[in-house]
């Protein structure tokens, strides 16, 4: 690493810890030239970039703030701890890159959020569902409604049977 003291390409390190759930690796180092210490981060970098194919057939690169967004906009001022929703993003995030290569819809990233929002708070997951799916009617939105109340309620992490 070059020292952003002296510009010296000589250290030695001093400490490694890895952070954010072993995603990244802080690394503590020490200027053999100048004996300043300063810190680096290592992170993987993804090779290869999802790509978001939109409703109007556009693409672009997958970015987990835009779930983040639409997900704070369903949930608005309702009782749901910020650690939930930031693990469904993540969840939803490395299940994405995990079954999917290239690209993804856009589709089906929304239904992957309503799966969990479904589980974590029923009033999120209607306004969520609202939105996505387009409802313009309360019609519709009476339907899923309707959906919502006959179908049991999902258990985290439960299996399927079949």
């Amino acid at each position: 690493m070059i020292c952003p003291y002296c510009g010296s390409n000589d250290d030695k390190v001093i400490d490694s810890r890895s952070t954010e759930a072993g995603r990244v690796i802080r690394r503590r180092r020490q200027c053999l030239a100048c004996e300043k210490r300063f810190t680096t981060y290592e992170r993987v970098e993804q090779a290869n970039r999802l790509m978001v194919i939109k409703k109007d057939g556009s693409r672009v690169p997958f970015n987990p703030d835009n779930v983040a967004k639409g997900l704070a906009a369903a949930v608005g001022k309702l009782p749901i701890p910020e650690a939930d929703k930031a693990a469904l993003v993540a969840e939803v995030e490395e299940e994405l890159h995990q079954e999917f290569e290239r690209e993804v819809s856009s589709r089906v990233i929304g239904e992957r959020v309503m799966a969990r929002l479904r589980a974590l708070h029923p009033v999120a997951y209607i306004r969520f569902v609202t939105e996505h799916l387009e409802l313009a009617t309360l019609g519709e939105i009476q339907r899923e409604l309707g959906d919502l109340i006959q179908r049991p309620g999902e258990v985290r992490d439960q299996q399927d049977l079949f």
